[in-house]
């Protein structure tokens, strides 16, 4: 089997069971090589709070080293997949923002370079770094109500931490529309852009993800790993320095007067 690349992160502990909870935060079970591993903030729409962003990473990481897994199915417990980042309580810590987007960036590597294919069920809002969770998987799908896009500029933030995976997933011309533009679209439209693979009523969302997980399962282990390898290095998902750079500017950009103000205001109403 080639080797896979994964990003620098520190070791974790193995778990071992059907039923994995990450401080409660990220949910995972695992059957007959398919693992579903959920956010689980749902009061909180599963917006990505440092705890959370943590423990995704903690699940991640375990999930790198087993051997078993053939499929992940990621997915948000509640009515959403994931509301973007929760930044109410660290608007006046610009290191801990800095932080959420860097912890964020390497989350999205560790996805994009398992070897094993990634299914984003989005079952809901995946709004900004919550949609760059869903564009980076291998195969996204989501039901005709969902709501999915880029709101950032619209709150003086930049999206620089999800631009790469973006442009990988619908092109460079329209990744720079829609995220100069931003906004939001339901799932027949991002359907249409290509955020997303494929379109199901939602009530059999989660049976499609997981007849499409088992039907991924009958291909080889070691050619699906490979040829996932292989399309990360054409495309350059095995490169860390633009993601690094990426969060890095979203951090910066976040840390200025104008996005504090908007945010502000935003969390006031």
């Amino acid at each position: 089997m080639g080797s896979t690349s994964q990003p620098n992160a520190r070791s974790v502990v193995h778990f071992s069971g059907s039923l994995v909870a990450m401080k409660d935060l990220v949910l995972c079970t695992c059957t007959d090589g398919v693992a579903t591993l959920e956010l689980n903030r749902p009061r909180k729409r599963n917006a990505l709070s440092p705890e959370l962003i943590t423990a995704l990473n903690d699940a991640l990481g375990v999930l790198e080293t087993d051997a078993s897994l053939r499929v992940l199915i990621l997915g948000g417990r509640g009515e959403s997949f994931c509301a973007g980042m929760d930044l109410r309580e660290v608007l006046s810590d610009p290191e801990a923002m800095a932080g959420m987007l860097r912890g964020l960036s390497l989350a999205m590597r560790r996805i994009r370079r398992l070897p094993v294919p990634v299914i984003a069920r989005v079952n809901g809002a995946a709004i900004g770094g919550g949609c760059g969770l869903c564009v980076v998987a291998d195969v996204a799908l989501t039901h005709p109500d969902a709501k999915l896009g880029y709101p950032e500029v619209g709150l003086g933030v930049c999206p620089a931490v999800v631009a790469p995976w973006l442009i990988q997933k619908i092109g460079a011309g329209k990744a720079r529309s829609l995220l100069i533009r931003g906004g939001t679209m339901n799932g027949q439209e991002a359907k249409q852009l290509g955020l997303v693979d494929e379109l199901h009523p939602a009530e059999s969302l989660e049976t499609r993800a997981t007849a499409l997980a088992h039907q991924l399962c009958k291909g080889g282990r070691q050619a699906i790993a490979v040829t996932k390898h292989w399309l990360n290095e054409l495309d350059g998902s095995c490169e860390d320095a633009a993601c690094e750079k990426a969060a890095e500017l979203s951090a910066e950009v976040i840390a200025g007067q104008e996005a504090q103000e908007r945010l502000r205001a935003l969390y006031r109403d």
